[in-house]
């Protein structure tokens, strides 16, 4: 085997009293993945900050093809060859490609001038490599998610990236966008770069690994080829302890109808929209990016006006209604952007958790602090949440602000939930602990919408799942028949039913 290109040995860093990482050893290898996983809070992205140059290590050594280094500043990392790519790429919207590659370093030309035909050449010929079909004059504005990343990826190279660190690269992306993500992956591998891939999604880390590192509380508890590794052996080394049921949903037997949509139309968003949501039941509204679902959802909770239709819950109907109804009504909505819709991220989390029950926590106008903390504490210790009330929600880890944004909504004892990607970018254990509060909601009579492109969380969860395409409603499958292949067969808009198709590939089949 090829020396590693980057090694971590023996890594210490704290932030105050608080130990984050402890010993923790690492290398890379060219071309190979190497997945880092771990719980939120684990470390993970405290080590990627290490290797990357925004924080320096409080004890340990870092060599790169044998030589020690010391990275004070990203700009250091990358002119030794080590870039990340994080989830949310940052580049400037406005500009092109070529012109984000080179930010802060563009060539020039004899004149002084700089040398826009030189920079396009230079990128067109990583793409070339890369087989990406972009062209180096496209303004970044309009790109996806997926595409900037490949701009990303292309900037590391620039700089001859011997080692690329991709956090959590495929949280917003999709299924297609991660396929071609890992085609780009797979040239890099050839071309000798090695790659670390942080990601919570067990899948694509066995697709797409040659290596696995697990941390948990700051250590590497584990780690080896990927030919060593089994689903369940790198879910009990995250989360310390073997993990019986991801999907803890108990059977509950359905009780009055909460909701009622009734043909809820928004121009060009989606029509006909008919269901209906019983108390203890959790309905999964399942599809492809862009179905509509998240729509819905808004137009649910009076966020955006429905051009037709009706929303009832229980005996009250709400035309035309506001968020600020629909809560009076009953309703809670958390969303799919914790950080950007579903906390104030400055604020702390017990600010955060009684936003929504502001009229319990005031006395004669003011808010009553001590009323703040007592129902605060009362929905976090609920929530298992691990870290003090007082502390800005900024903190937290991705799983741990998920529970203050459901904490958050549980305070206003809605009759209606709906939860919008509830387990998109937390942990294994944090997604389990948020799968167990489900059920128990369910248990206790409230009515539950999930929405989510997990497939197997929604088949796991749900009691019945309605799938959307483009903004209609294609099916409505009972807990036995919710298989993977049910779900993608509507969501793609094919007529007739899973079984037609079955039966009439095995007519032909015997023809």
């Amino acid at each position: 085997m090829s020396p590693p290109v980057i090694e971590l040995v023996d890594i210490y860093k704290s932030f105050g009293s608080t130990r984050v990482l402890e010993g923790v050893s690492l290398s890379l290898f060219p071309g190979e993945v190497h997945s880092l996983m771990g719980e939120n809070g684990a470390g993970k992205s405290t080590l990627v900050k290490i290797m990357a140059g925004l924080h320096l290590a409080d004890k340990g050594i870092a060599r790169m093809s044998g030589q020690e280094v010391l990275f004070r500043s990203p700009s250091q990392a990358q002119q030794a060859g080590v870039s990340v790519i994080y989830q949310e790429p940052t580049l400037f919207r406005d500009l092109s490609i070529a012109e984000n590659v080179f930010m802060h370093r563009q060539p020039n030309t004899a004149y002084g001038w700089i040398d826009y035909a030189a920079m396009n050449r230079a990128v067109s010929e990583h793409m070339s490599q890369l087989g990406v079909s972009l062209r180096p004059q496209d303004p970044v504005l309009g790109l996806s998610i997926a595409d900037q990343q490949i701009v990303e990826i292309i900037k590391a190279l620039t700089f001859e990236a011997k080692v690329l660190i991709m956090d959590e690269p495929t949280a917003a992306l999709s299924l297609e966008e991660v396929k071609r993500l890992f085609q780009v992956v797979e040239r890099l591998r050839n071309k000798g770069v090695a790659l670390m891939f942080v990601s919570h999604r067990l899948e694509e880390v066995f697709s797409i690994s040659q290596r696995i590192t697990v941390m948990r509380d700051g250590r590497v508890v584990g780690s080896g080829p990927l030919q060593e590794w089994t689903t369940e052996e790198v879910i009990r080394k995250m989360v310390g302890r073997s993990l019986d049921a991801l999907y803890p949903k108990e059977k509950v037997e359905p009780g009055k109808v909460v909701l009622r949509a009734r043909d809820l139309r928004r121009a060009g968003v989606f029509k006909e929209i008919s269901f209906e949501v019983r108390a203890g039941e959790i309905v999964g509204l399942a599809g492809l990016v862009g179905a509509g679902r998240s729509e819905v959802a808004r137009a649910i909770f009076g966020i955006d006006p429905l051009d037709s239709g009706e929303v009832v819950i229980g005996e009250t109907a709400l035309t035309n209604h506001t968020p600020q109804m629909a809560m009076a009504a009953g309703i809670g909505l958390v969303p799919e952007d914790r950080q950007q819709q579903g906390l104030v991220m400055e604020m702390t989390v017990m600010r955060n958790v009684t936003l929504t029950v502001l009229r319990q926590v005031q006395r004669f106008g003011l808010v009553s602090k001590e009323k703040e903390r007592e129902i605060a504490a009362q929905w976090t210790e609920r929530m298992r949440l691990k870290g003090h009330i007082e502390e800005p929600a900024s903190i937290l880890s991705g799983g741990n602000q998920q529970k203050v944004v459901l904490a958050k909504w549980l305070a206003t004892r809605p009759k209606l939930l709906i939860v919008d990607e509830p387990t998109r970018g937390v942990d294994v254990g944090a997604k389990s602990e948020v799968h167990r509060t489900l059920s128990q909601l369910a248990q206790q009579g409230m009515a539950i919408i999930m929405i989510s492109s997990d497939l197997p969380e929604v088949i796991g969860m749900a009691d019945r799942v309605l799938v959307m395409h483009e903004g209609k409603l294609t099916a409505e499958l009972a807990r036995s028949e919710a298989t993977e292949e049910a779900i993608m067969f509507a969501a793609t808009g094919q007529t007739g039913s899973i079984r037609d198709q079955k039966a009439k590939a095995t007519s032909n089949g015997q023809s």
